[in-house]
């Protein structure tokens, strides 16, 4: 298997630099190649938006080269990429450069959308070619987990193999097979489907934001929609890919759809091209002063206030959480939102099945295509399943739309997809007709698979306990957003009294939801706090910190798997544990002050430990600046975005390791209980740090008084900040003061009671509840 520790990036555009900057967050070095050195190129990054690296740290892991003066150092790369323009004679001349100073055994892709591999390899021997294929990254490449492998005739499907297993383990990509056509496969369909809503917007009587409201979440997909994604992604960008299948596919079905309005030529001529060109189909302003985000009118080319689009369909379905539940009865509602969605998808859904095979060799590969490079809750197939396959075909049908064979063959077969005994399969209907097991990367663990094959210890309406097997146990956290409550804190006791015994050997704590957790049930605290019922909250925050202490001083390992939003509570979670082992794209942050609390589950005290105690031992350093860094992390509520930078912030710790690919956590965390398990794993020794007490908390409370001053801050976040300083400073203490963790808890415990009872928290919470954003009073 070809190991790759050096690639060469050749282009230094927003695709090639966004490859380098995500190798260096893998820890891959990379050589960035441009016309001239593309050290402007590494600026950007450093200041993107979002952000394309982990840390700005990991820039240094990108060189800069410049084509002519540099290109003897192609040889020191195990991987080549080129990512230039998007016209064939400057991509052979790059590969000229490749095949002069390579070494033969590289292997060498394209970051093309469009351009066939026979007119990229044509002219070049039989070597080149088989070491030659397609590797199309999405934008952003950090966030977009959609990696598209394309293979020539003549390639090396081992390479191919090396390549996908680096994508998928290292790069965290989500790796898809796709055939050597037009557009590829996210592109062709996805496009596809937004061009098919613009065709039909102005039939429809239905203006920009209206369409974004019910292609949004309504129906499973990104909140960006599909105007705002066309604004992201940029006009240009969507045109060229449209026409680029207008022009080349002169027999698809779907042809007449990527032909490009008048409205989109109108917008290219005025150079209104999205987010790049400052406007697009919506429009940042001001009115009055205030900050407004205007849409524009399609038929009168006006921006103008977008309203507030409200339907009846949208509404009714409001309330479902399940997606597949929630797309089903959105369909079938039957007003003109209703209408225009089914609309747009039974035609979208029809086309994906005309292209099985073409494509992609399956389902499963277009489905996977679509959610990982469109964000698609589901793939076409998954979603027509899910709004019932028979009926919908039935509703087509009445409607006059032609159905492909395939179609019917899955319609007789009872879907595309089945599952049973832990198994899901698929539809083969691009070859032999029968059910195969959907595919799966070797080294993943799926949650689902072990509970649906009696994997489940014990479970309550907060969490679930399974066994992952090798006596390895896993708590599952289930509520909405996996906010934290009395019936998950409960069941990780439990799960800590069974590891007591002898049959189980460590504990992961993680999950298979979109979040970790995004911290504490607020409801609760608010319900408790409006009763004054003060004893309520004292127990549930001292159950909360018993439970974590003992988790993170367990005899046996004890692993947290944080992914996503881990922030509040969850972060709490994270941090009181033997080891964690995080998703790359992690969000990780003590962000209680939005609600007018602080962190009281240990996140105070956590912090504080983990930060005096990097200080080099034996040193005669003040703890001042450490407790001052971790004032400000939890009093502006700051959140790491990133794994790298949640090691900085010493929300994880420099041991604590880091999965690209988030569907590997719960292997990979697994896999770092049992090996802590079967190396004699010993539990810390609890210690105490020396805090600066009183002098301390009176330098901090001067700062915030400054604020308050300056009318930065108000005087309830002055009275919140500086009961965190109170507790990160060891309460009132002589300086140097050595403090054990027990009573920093207590400190956090009775500010975060003290803090329930007062009545702006109160309506920080309510606000937080009902608006879902901070609330400043």
């Amino acid at each position: 298997m070809t190991h790759i520790s050096k690639v060469a990036v050749l282009g230094a555009g927003v695709m090639g630099a966004g490859i380098a900057a995500h190798l260096a967050n893998a820890g891959i070095p990379s050589l960035l190649f441009d016309l001239k050195r593309p050290d402007a190129s590494i600026k950007a990054l450093k200041k993107s938006k979002p952000a394309a690296l982990h840390t700005p740290e990991h820039a240094q892991l990108i060189e800069t080269c410049a084509f002519g003066d540099d290109d003897a150092r192609l040889a020191e790369a195990d991987w080549i990429v080129e990512a230039v323009t998007e016209r064939v004679d400057i991509k052979h001349s790059v590969f000229r450069r490749v095949v002069e100073n390579a070494r033969p055994d590289a292997i060498v892709t394209s970051n093309t959308s469009g351009i066939p591999i026979a007119a990229m390899v044509e002219g070049f021997d039989a070597d080149f070619r088989e070491r030659f294929f397609v590797t199309h990254f999405f934008n952003p490449v950090r966030y977009m987990k959609l990696l598209e492998l394309v293979a020539g005739p003549d390639t090396n499907p081992d390479l191919v193999a090396a390549l996908a297993d680096f994508g998928d383990r290292v790069l965290g990509k989500g790796i898809v097979y796709g055939k050597d056509t037009v557009n590829f496969v996210a592109n062709r369909i996805g496009t596809y489907g937004m061009m098919r809503i613009l065709h039909q917007i102005g039939d429809a009587g239905m203006n920009v934001s209206q369409v974004d409201k019910i292609f949004g979440k309504p129906m499973g997909r990104p909140k960006s929609a599909v105007f705002r994604t066309a604004d992201l992604v940029g006009l240009d960008t969507l045109v060229h890919v449209a026409e680029n299948c207008f022009e080349n596919l002169g027999d698809d079905p779907g042809r007449d759809a990527f032909q490009v309005p008048a409205f989109i030529r109108t917008m290219l001529d005025n150079g209104w091209l999205g987010g790049k060109s400052g406007q697009g189909f919506y429009k940042k302003t001001k009115i009055d002063g205030k900050k407004k985000i205007l849409a524009l009118n399609l038929q009168t080319m006006e921006y103008e206030d977008q309203g507030r689009p409200k339907f009846e369909s949208l509404g009714a379905v409001k309330s479902i959480e399940d997606g597949a539940e929630r797309v089903k009865a959105l369909l079938a509602h039957g007003d003109a939102a209703s209408d225009f969605a089914w609309a747009a998808t039974a035609d979208t859904l029809l086309y994906s099945a005309s292209l099985i095979g073409e494509i992609a060799d399956d389902v499963v590969n277009i489905d996977r295509a679509l959610r990982w490079g469109f964000g698609w809750e589901q793939g076409p197939f998954e979603s027509w399943d899910a709004i019932g396959l028979a009926e919908s075909v039935e509703r087509m049908k009445a409607e006059g739309r032609e159905i492909p064979a395939v179609v019917e063959t899955a319609v007789a077969a009872g879907g595309w997809y089945a599952r049973s005994n832990g198994v899901t399969s698929y539809l083969d209907v691009a070859g032999d007709n029968e059910r195969k097991p959907v595919p799966q990367f070797a080294g993943t663990l799926s949650l689902q698979d072990v509970k649906d094959t009696g994997g489940v210890v014990k479970s309550n309406m907060g969490a679930t306990l399974i066994d992952l097997g090798d006596g390895i146990l896993n708590l599952e956290f289930h509520t909405k957003m996996n906010s934290l409550d009395g019936d998950i804190i409960g069941l990780y006791s439990e799960a800590l009294d069974l590891l007591d015994g002898n049959d189980w050997q460590g504990l992961v704590v993680g999950n298979e939801g979109e979040h970790f957790s995004a911290g504490a049930n607020i409801m609760l605290v608010l319900m408790s706090s409006m009763q004054k019922d003060w004893q309520a909250i004292e127990d549930l925050t001292k159950g909360l910190q018993d439970t974590l202490m003992r988790a993170k001083y367990h005899a046996k390992p004890v692993v947290t798997a944080p992914h996503g939003l881990v922030l509040g509570g969850g972060c709490e979670v994270a941090m009181h544990s033997s080891a964690t082992q995080a998703a790359g794209e992690s969000y990780i942050g003590l962000v209680e002050v939005g609600v007018g609390l602080l962190p009281a589950g240990g996140g105070c005290k956590e912090t504080v430990f983990r930060l005096v105690q990097n200080l080099p031992h034996g040193a005669a350093l003040e703890t001042f600046p450490v407790i001052q860094k971790a004032f400000e992390q939890i009093g502006m509520g700051k959140v790491a975005e990133s794994a790298g930078l949640a090691k900085q912030f010493g929300y994880l710790r420099a041991s604590d390791g880091v999965s690209m690919n988030k569907d590997r956590l719960i292997a990979d965390a697994k896999q770092r209980a049992l090996g802590m398990a079967r190396s004699n794993y010993m539990p810390p020794a609890q210690m105490k740090v020396a805090l600066p007490g009183r002098d301390g908390k009176a330098a901090l409370a001067a700062g915030i008084w400054g604020f308050v001053g300056s009318g930065f801050i108000s005087e309830h976040d002055a009275k919140i900040g500086n009961k965190i300083a109170h507790v990160l400073c060891g309460g009132e203490v002589a300086p140097g003061t050595l403090v054990d963790e027990q009573t920093l808890l207590d400190l956090e415990r009775e500010a975060f009671v003290s803090l329930c009872g007062e009545a702006k928290t109160q309506e920080r919470i309510q606000h937080m509840l009902m608006k879902g954003k901070p609330l400043r009073n």
